[in-house]
């Protein structure tokens, strides 16, 4: 199975609903600023669709779906702070399994836990993500939970902008992904779909490829 890979049958069809509630907005002209300091002309909140019922449940759906063909030995759910921990929620709900989460850093007081729920060590996890970007803070999660003694055996995602950093942190850390929509499968539908003309995608397709150089 390749290390990440993209649910065909879902990818049109969740991007098409993010669009739809500007959880992804595009923006060629005036381009958004990352905390990195990269100007993208993409911006990702899908913690918006939480907000929409029926949205809500086809991507809790088809996250479930994606665990029980890739993942079905799962015996634990594991959502990434923050986003990721109410789509973890839901699918655990859903699958009737445990959940944890795993915090950006240790509690600073009690416990100073960072990883917080019960923890079974040998249990094999899903990790629950909300966005992939770089993958860099997704894998420390996935490094944290094998620290503990917690078998991951893959991530899912709602969605992954399809980096090739993405693709080589997550081979080094022998790691796959399956997630529900990308980048590709996104500017395929904003073009079918006319939301984009086809000189923005170009300059879209080239942010991809070099997302820290563009329009520099």
């Amino acid at each position: 199975m390749p290390i990440i890979k993209v649910q065909e049958r879902t990818a049109a069809r969740i991007a098409s609903l993010l669009l739809q509630i500007e959880a992804i907005k595009l923006n060629v002209e005036r381009p958004f600023t990352w905390a990195s300091g990269w100007k993208s002309p993409i911006y990702c909140d899908n913690r918006l669709s939480l907000s929409y019922p029926d949205i809500r449940r086809e991507i809790k759906e088809g996250l479930v779906s994606a665990i029980r063909e890739n993942y079905f030995t799962a015996e634990v759910i594991a959502g990434v702070a923050t986003a990721g921990i109410p789509q973890a929620a839901l699918v655990a709900e859903a699958m009737n399994l445990p959940m944890i989460y795993v915090r950006s850093k240790p509690k600073d007081h009690g416990m100073e836990n960072l990883v917080e729920g019960r923890i079974v060590k040998g249990h094999r996890a899903v990790v629950v993500e909300d966005l992939v970007s770089t993958g860099s803070s997704s894998l420390r999660a996935v490094q944290a939970l094998r620290e503990r003694g917690i078998q991951v055996i893959g991530m899912v995602s709602v969605f992954n902008y399809g980096f090739d950093v993405a693709s080589k942190n997550f081979y080094e850390a022998d790691t796959s992904l399956i997630c529900l929509s990308d980048y590709s499968h996104l500017l395929r539908y904003a073009i079918d779909q006319k939301y984009i003309t086809q000189e923005q995608l170009v300059s879209l397709k080239a942010w991809r490829v070099d997302p820290a150089n563009w329009r520099r």
